[in-house]
C-alpha cells in the first residue's frame, strides 16, 4: 500500500510537470499562430498541434487531480451529513472512480488492441485488414502523423487514473492540502 501511494505521488508530480510544459507549449503555439496570421503566412499545423497539446495537458491534469483530491466536486450532500457518514460516502465515491478507471482502462486496451497488433506482426496494414480497426492507420489532417500517437493520452490517462484511484481507495484520501501541494510540490 505504501508503494502504491508513493508511486501515485511520483506519477502525479510527473503529470503536473508535463502538463505545465504543455501549457507553455499551447501558449507559444497560439502566439505563433497569431503572429503568422498577422503576417499573412498562416501555419495550418499550429492549430492542430495546440489542440493536441491542450488535450494532453487536460488529461494529465485531470489524472493528477485524483491524487491531490482537487477534482471538481459538489459537496452539498457530504456537507449536510455527519462526519462518519460523509467519510463512508467519500470512500464510495473513491470506489466508483476506481471502477470507472478500470472500465476505461479495459476499453482503451480493447481499442488499441496490443495483442491483435502483435498477432499481426506489428504491421499496421495487416492489423487493420484483420480487425477492421484503423486506429494505427489514420493520420492527422495537418501534422501528418499517425493519430494513435495523439490518442495515446487515453491509455495513459486510464493507467494513471487507475493507479491514483486505487491508491485513494486503499490508503484513504490524500493527506496533503491541495494549496500547499500545488504551491510547493516537493
Amino acid at each position: 500500500m505504501l508503494f502504491l501511494t508513493r508511486a501515485s505521488k511520483i506519477l502525479a508530480k510527473a503529470e503536473l510537470t508535463a502538463a505545465g510544459i504543455l501549457s507553455v507549449a499551447v501558449t507559444a503555439l497560439i502566439l505563433l499562430n497569431v503572429i503568422t496570421r498577422t503576417l499573412g503566412e498562416s501555419l495550418f499545423w499550429v492549430d492542430e498541434a495546440a489542440i493536441s497539446a491542450m488535450v494532453w495537458m487536460a488529461f494529465l491534469g485531470a489524472s493528477a487531480s485524483l491524487h491531490y483530491g482537487t477534482s471538481v466536486s459538489v459537496t452539498l450532500l457530504p456537507d449536510a451529513l455527519s462526519t462518519g457518514i460523509a467519510k463512508v460516502l467519500g470512500k464510495l465515491v473513491d470506489i466508483a472512480v476506481l471502477v470507472f478507471a478500470c472500465i476505461f482502462l479495459w476499453l482503451t486496451f480493447k481499442w488499441f488492441d496490443p495483442i491483435g497488433l502483435a498477432k499481426a506482426d506489428f504491421s499496421f496494414q495487416k492489423f487493420s485488414a484483420s480487425t477492421y480497426n484503423f486506429i494505427y492507420s489514420e493520420t492527422t489532417t495537418t501534422l501528418g502523423i499517425p493519430k494513435f500517437w495523439l490518442w495515446l493520452v487515453m491509455p495513459v490517462f486510464a493507467i494513471n487514473s487507475t493507479i491514483h484511484s486505487l491508491a485513494n481507495v486503499l490508503a484513504g484520501k490524500p493527506v496533503e492540502t491541495p494549496v500547499s501541494t500545488l504551491a510547493n510540490p516537493d
